[in-house]
Formats: C-alpha cells, sequence, structure tokens
C-alpha cells in the first residue's frame, strides 16, 4: 500500500495537509537535484569562463577576471601562436594524439575480435595476461621503456614518443566485451555469404562496434593530448616537445597571464571539438545497432 492509498484509508481526503505534504515532497527533492546540479555545473563552467575572458583580454588587464575588460581581441591568440616553437608544439601533439588514436583502434579491434571470435590454445591465458597488465603503474615501465628507446635511437623523435603508447590493453578489453555479445547469427550469416575473416571483420564487426570506437577515441585523443610524463622524459629538445610540454615550460618563462590563458584556451579547443563531432555515438545501443543490421 502506497504512502496516498493508506491517507486515503484513513479518510484523509486529497486536499487535506497530509496530502498535499505528500504531493510536494517529489518536487522539494527534484527542486534539490535542480540547485545541486546547478552549482555544480557554476563550479564547473567558471574556470572555462574565466580562462576564455582572460585569452580574449588585453595584454594589461587584471590577471582575475572580477569584471568585464573593457575590450576583447584575439592578439593574445595570435601572439601565442607565432611564438617561437609553439606551432612545432601544437603539430607534434596533433601527430601524437592523430595516430596513436587510428593505431590503438585499428589494432585493438583486431586482438578484440581474434579474443572473442575465434577459437585457439591459450586463448584465455592471453586475455588474462592483456587484463593483467592494467594494474602495472606506468611509472613502473617508465625507465625500462625509455631505455629500450633510447637505445633503438628514438630520443627526440616522432616515432620514439607514438611507438611505446600504442598497446592499450583497455581498449582490448572493452571492444573484446562488445564483440562477444554481437548475435551469432550475423558471423554464421557472413559465412555463409562467403566472406572471410578480414570481410567479415571490416564488413561485420567494424559497424556494430562504431560506438564503442568512438568513446574509445575521445578517451585515447584525451590522454594522448594531455599526456605530460613521457613526452617529457623522451622529448629533450625543444623541437620534439609536445603542447604539454611547452605549456609547461611557458610557465617558467616571463609570459604574461592572458597569453599563457590564450595558450591554454588553444591546448583545450581540440578536446571540446572532438567530443561534439563523437559525443552521439557514446550512448548508441550497440544491440540495437546489430539487431537492426
Amino acid at each position: 500500500m502506497t504512502v496516498i492509498e493508506a491517507i486515503s484509508a484513513t479518510g484523509a481526503g486529497p486536499s487535506t495537509p497530509a496530502a498535499r505534504a505528500v504531493r510536494r515532497a517529489p518536487r522539494r527533492r527534484q527542486t534539490g537535484l535542480i540547485v545541486f546540479l546547478s552549482v555544480a555545473v557554476l563550479f564547473t563552467v567558471a574556470p572555462l569562463f574565466a580562462v576564455v575572458i582572460l585569452a580574449l583580454s588585453p595584454e594589461n588587464s587584471p590577471t582575475i577576471p572580477l569584471a568585464w575588460p573593457s575590450r576583447l581581441t584575439f592578439d593574445n591568440i595570435v601572439r601565442i601562436l607565432g611564438l617561437g616553437s609553439f606551432p612545432t608544439w601544437l603539430l607534434n601533439s596533433v601527430a601524437y594524439s592523430v595516430i596513436s588514436v587510428v593505431v590503438v583502434l585499428l589494432t585493438s579491434s583486431m586482438a578484440a575480435y581474434a579474443l572473442a571470435r575465434k577459437r585457439f590454445p591459450g586463448r584465455d591465458a592471453v586475455l588474462w595476461s592483456i587484463v593483467a597488465t592494467l594494474m602495472v603503474p606506468v611509472q613502473a615501465t617508465l625507465i625500462p621503456t625509455f631505455v629500450i628507446v633510447a637505445g633503438l635511437g628514438g630520443v627526440n623523435t616522432l616515432w620514439g614518443l607514438i611507438l611505446p603508447t600504442l598497446a592499450n590493453a583497455q581498449a582490448v578489453f572493452l571492444i573484446r566485451q562488445f564483440v562477444r555479445d554481437l548475435p551469432d547469427e550475423l558471423f554464421d550469416a557472413a559465412r555463409i555469404d562467403g566472406a572471410g575473416e578480414w570481410r567479415t571483420f571490416v564488413s561485420v564487426v567494424l559497424p556494430l562496434i562504431r560506438p564503442v570506437l568512438a568513446t574509445l577515441a575521445i578517451f585515447v585523443f584525451l590522454w594522448h593530448w594531455n599526456d605530460l610524463l613521457w613526452p617529457l622524459v623522451i622529448g629533450q629538445s625543444d623541437a620534439a616537445r609536445t603542447l604539454t610540454v611547452g605549456l609547461a615550460s611557458l610557465n617558467t618563462e616571463t609570459i604574461s597571464t592572458p597569453n599563457l590563458m590564450a595558450a591554454a584556451l588553444i591546448s583545450f579547443a581540440p578536446c571540446l571539438l572532438i567530443f561534439i563531432f563523437l559525443q552521439r555515438h557514446i550512448v548508441s545501443s550497440i544491440a540495437a545497432t546489430g539487431i537492426k543490421g
């Protein structure tokens, strides 16, 4: 028996104070939730708003945006884009992130397909060995990785920056879970049509796992774009730095706060664009996609 039914059974009508209190309770909870979420959004957006305002403010503006600046200008952004090695840092970050996303998604999806749909001796051992690497902190393998890459001549090179980060156990495991849940009828139909393994992978598996690939693309891109530790270790020259390392070095130089905020805004823009273009795939249902064919 619900609370309203209990009130009705005791003779309290719908217009009594008790009944009105019961009806107002969900509204109070909803109002409280709206207030809480509004405050959370305010604390989340306020730092970004401050960065944008400072980046578009004149160079001699106050460092704390307590008031709207006298005018907005793009001079800081133009100045930063032409500052020394900043374009090189930006290109290095783009290459590091984009190449890593493409290679990680391709190799991880191929490995996930084999671990989910192929039967071979030691398959489970291989899977759990890959999963076990997630428990090893990056700092524990940093020095051995650097020694190997340095021995191969990869210091201050783009391939030395990218190659050690291409093995992504988390991506393999996540894609494998999606491929395992695909309907068996789709693979049976592909075999009946005479499709080989590569054709089945390209024509059946890849279209159906687009939501998880888009989600992983966002995570992998953000991880590489914001990565500081490995680029700092392997890129020892100014021309080999990525944007994150370059921004950290700008902090130690004499540079105005608006210029520094303009550099931070340029660094943030690609992350926002990637999320805007790929967010619609995150909420897609992989099972519904498979049934729709």
